[in-house]
């Protein structure tokens, strides 16, 4: 039931767009422009790019079968752990040119994205949760592209927005379906009702995106208990 939600979504072709936008929008910036901060907490729109970057080490492994050697190595450094990893990810790059980041990443993100195509749907990749399958994993990264496009503020077009929405939704749905949540979702036309631990409300289709996402800001009648119910792709 839960894959259904993504049947009439192509994830490759999703994890090109969100890419796409991001380099479309790293290609513009000027110096102040890298150094804004961004929706991420202490980092800038450069820490961001430094962040994707690192995350191919991650990628490439997973497509070359070697999760656990990339583990090991980033053990001796004494990283360890997805928050470290983010950390160390930025700050190994602190130091660079931000123009061999954006080459480092563009070069690294566009060899994952053509290897991933030609696994398709199916085809497994080593993860840390065991081999998975590479389509339903090109729409989590396509996932997390599309929120730090939105953390740095990547433009998004009035003609793609309700795609975006609608698909990211799906993803949203898929994920919490996937890890079993204990939290109870209903989609109408118009919005999503969710039930999570007593507490209940109604959430437009952008607000659960962002719920999901981690990026909902509080609002009145909305309960923290729920929030992090739905919390389920960050």
């Amino acid at each position: 039931m839960a894959e259904e939600l993504l049947k009439d979504y192509n994830p490759f072709d999703i994890f090109d767009a969100e890419a796409e936008r991001l380099d479309r929008f790293f290609g513009g910036l000027d110096e102040a422009g890298w150094r804004r901060p961004s929706r991420c907490d202490g980092w800038s729109v450069r820490d961001v790019l430094a962040h994707l970057a690192g995350e191919e080490l991650y990628n490439q492994a997973a497509l070359d079968g070697t999760v656990q050697d990339l583990l090991a190595r980033l053990a001796v450094e004494g990283v360890s752990g997805y928050n470290d990893f983010n950390e160390w990810c930025v700050e190994s790059r602190r130091d660079l040119p931000v123009e061999d980041v954006l080459a480092e990443w563009r070069s690294k993100n566009a060899e994952t994205r053509r290897r991933m195509r030609a696994l398709g749907p199916e085809g497994r990749l080593d993860t840390m949760v065991g081999p998975y399958p590479a389509g339903r994993q090109a729409f989590h990264y396509s996932s997390e592209y599309a929120t730090h496009a939105d953390d740095v503020g990547a433009p998004v077009s009035d003609e793609e927005a309700d795609d975006r929405t609608f698909w990211r939704v799906a993803v949203g749905r898929f994920a919490l379906a996937e890890q079993d949540a204990d939290v109870q979702v209903e989609q109408t036309a118009d919005d999503i009702w969710a039930y999570a631990d007593g507490a209940s409300s109604t959430l437009s289709y952008p607000e659960f995106v962002e719920a999901t996402v981690g990026r909902l800001k509080p609002r009145d009648g909305l309960d923290p208990r729920l929030v992090s119910a739905l919390r389920c792709l960050a």
